[in-house]
């Protein structure tokens, strides 16, 4: 990758936006809808940012990749267009954890259904292809999300919360599942390209076994494999490679995180905490965070401005 540096945050070697060099292409199954999907990723100019486009709709089907244009948050996020229903790009999260965990700010992702192709159902695929067109810089210097005050949201024993922090972004996240084979499970990381790739890019979606005709009936997951998810029973994987590593699931959850909280349009600087979260949460947590504009600021990785600690903190309840 032409020996960039591959660190996320401020004062550190990677100060400017990139895209890949070269637009590439994958085909694969929609986790949900069951679609052959083609999807393709091009080149796009600094300040651009992530963009998705649907190729077999007439029209503008343009959705910026943000957090104000979700949705739907039921076992995936889904960006789109309230005004027009048939405007929507589902499981966008892996995708999106690729391109942030790669440190890449301006892309096109063109697909031709409603929904991003499942691959092998964690964001390596992706990281592949990001890889494979190549990462190159461009002369324009990074906006980062500096978070100014803690907001929080919550939804029954679940929550998510953003804090300032000094450095980076970090992220802590716990889970606690009935299946004796999860449990519960915690995971602490500072985000960089290195840290994502080496710890969450791999890990893959997961669900359980006795839920799997009701999503099916509820016309979920009709693209659903063991090539593609991990299915847990009780206390047995069905996969018959079993897991990647013995906490995958956590580290999944993460990976969602990672993708979901891309969608703030800018990497963030703070510090994420989170118990039993998932896509709604995510958002949520997002759209608290810019609701006033004295939790956050926007920093330009060329200003010499950092944020002013304050003991404040906003938390919002379901």
């Amino acid at each position: 990758m032409d020996g960039l540096p591959h660190t996320i945050g401020p004062n550190t070697a990677q100060s400017v936006q990139r895209t890949i060099k070269n637009a590439i292409s994958c085909v694969g199954v929609g986790l949900h809808s069951g679609n052959r999907i083609e999807l393709t990723l091009r080149p796009m100019p600094a300040g651009t940012g992530i963009i998705f486009r649907r190729t077999d709709l007439d029209g503008f089907t343009d959705i910026p990749a943000r957090h104000d244009h979700v949705i739907d948050t039921r076992l995936c996020t889904v960006l789109g267009d309230t005004a027009r229903r048939d405007l929507r790009v589902g499981t966008v999260e892996h995708v999106m954890a690729a391109l942030a965990g790669c440190g890449v700010h301006n892309v096109l992702v063109e697909v031709d259904g409603p929904e991003v192709p499942i691959l092998d159902g964690s964001a390596a695929s992706f990281v592949f292809l990001i890889d494979c067109a190549g990462i190159t810089e461009q002369a324009s210097s990074i906006n980062r999300i500096e978070v100014l005050r803690s907001v929080r949201v919550e939804h029954g024993a679940a929550f998510a919360e953003l804090r300032p922090a000094m450095f980076g972004f970090d992220m802590s996240l716990t889970i606690d599942f009935n299946a004796a084979l999860i449990g519960r499970q915690a995971l602490n990381l500072r985000l960089s390209p290195d840290s994502f790739r080496r710890e969450l890019a791999c890990s893959r979606t997961f669900t359980m076994a006795n839920e799997i005709e009701a999503l099916r009936a509820a016309g979920l997951a009709l693209g659903g494999s063991l090539d593609n998810a991990i299915v847990v029973d009780g206390s047995r994987v069905l996969n018959p490679t079993g897991l990647r590593s013995p906490d995958e699931f956590v580290r999944h959850k993460m990976l969602d995180a990672v993708g979901d909280l891309a969608l703030a349009g800018s990497e963030l600087h703070g510090r994420f905490i989170a118990h039993r979260t998932g896509h709604a949460l995510n958002n949520r947590l997002l759209r608290v965070l810019f609701a006033d504009d004295a939790n956050w600021r926007l920093v330009n990785e060329d200003a010499s401005t950092y944020p002013i600690w304050q003991a404040d903190s906003v938390a919002v309840a379901a």
